[in-house]
């Protein structure tokens, strides 16, 4: 196991770039502890999976460094990292039973046939393949597949870090929590450090103590799932974050209001604000009222089951705002109050700091 570091490490895809528009991956520089687990999620063309062969070694960086521990392995091959990666789709040995594909990295490695053989077994019970261990893996289907790379990918206990690159794509629906809650108690026992991208914020929070946002080849955000949803540092982590996503309204900003189109909002405290700036509320946070608060127009509501969503909007700006199980929905309620230590502010889609 390691801490990963990277060091002042960027990526472009042309020979000669000249701005930063030019880099998949924006210059970065980060610690990630020995032992983590972390989640890198964005939407597809982030450079999620940039950064994940970079430390790898599938790809070598335009500029910085990867080091392991102390080690610098920027220049080493894949094979001398001393990692296992699980891609987004089955990797096995057709011709070899299920049992012979995980116990292929251990034998490769010489480790004595009885400890292979315990081990082995407890992988299989952990991702529910033990009726199967000697059936060839040719003819299984493709989460069953994926269910023995993630097997190969966790049976070795040894190495620096686990990579998960979407491994769950191809998972039966049904399968995939029971599989996300197998990786964290595995997780929980050996303690390795475990690296796995998503761009399905329920995998990325469920699994991870730390969630890496990336945005447009940057690193935005790296913090706790409690920390994204209260504190986005971002508007896309808190847009991209939650279900639906914050609520973000163009707003000027000057003091302790905030002045949106058809009123004004308390603010928890006193800022100042220049360029695109934007208020951001958790559509929890948001309560009708009759007459307190901005004027709204509601074009639907939702029901979901424990709560309803209401589909609003104030001034031409879309709203959604969730109704507590059991709340009241009358032709009164034409107003929208924000909570206001709720409230976020964002100056060019950062989140900046009042002063009390």
């Amino acid at each position: 196991m390691a801490q990963i570091t990277l060091s002042n490490l960027a990526h472009s895809y042309l020979a000669q770039p000249k701005s930063d528009a030019d880099y998949a991956l924006k210059a970065m520089d980060h610690v990630w502890e020995d032992g983590g687990a972390y989640a890198l999620l964005g939407s597809s063309g982030c450079g999620k999976t940039t950064l994940l062969n970079i430390i790898s070694g599938l790809l070598r960086p335009s500029q910085g460094r990867v080091l392991f521990g102390d080690r610098d392995v920027t220049e080493a091959p894949t094979a001398a990292r001393n990692i296992a990666q699980v891609f987004q789709f089955p990797v096995v040995y057709d011709t070899m039973t299920v049992r012979q594909n995980l116990a292929f990295p251990l034998r490769n490695r010489g480790m004595d046939p009885g400890y292979i053989a315990g081990r082995v077994n407890h992988i299989a019970a952990m991702i529910g393949m033990e009726e199967r261990l000697d059936r060839k893996a040719k003819g299984l289907t493709a989460d069953a597949k994926q269910k023995i790379s993630l097997g190969r990918g966790m049976v070795r206990e040894d190495v620096n870090a686990i990579l998960f690159d979407e491994p769950l794509t191809v998972i039966d629906p049904h399968m995939k929590w029971e599989l996300r809650t197998q990786l964290k108690s595995l997780h929980r026992e050996f303690g390795h450090t475990m690296i796995y991208v998503t761009h399905d914020q329920t995998e990325a929070l469920t699994f991870a103590d730390k969630v890496v946002v990336m945005y447009d080849g940057r690193v935005v955000q790296m913090g706790t799932p409690e920390e994204l949803f209260e504190r986005p540092a971002h508007t896309f982590v808190g847009y991209f974050i939650g279900s639906p996503g914050m609520n973000l309204l163009s707003a000027e900003v000057n003091g302790a209001q905030a002045r949106v189109l058809g009123g004004t909002v308390d603010l928890p405290a006193s800022y100042k604000a220049s360029g695109k700036v934007q208020i951001g509320i958790r559509p929890e946070h948001v309560q009708l009222t009759a007459g307190d608060g901005l004027p709204v127009k509601i074009n639907r509501v939702e029901d979901i089951g424990r709560h309803r969503l209401v589909r609003a909007e104030t001034a031409g700006q879309s709203l959604n705002i969730v109704l507590p199980e059991g709340a009241s929905l009358g032709p009164d309620l034409t107003h929208a109050r924000f909570t206001p230590e709720k409230i976020s502010v964002y100056a060019d889609d950062w989140r900046i700091e009042g002063v009390r």
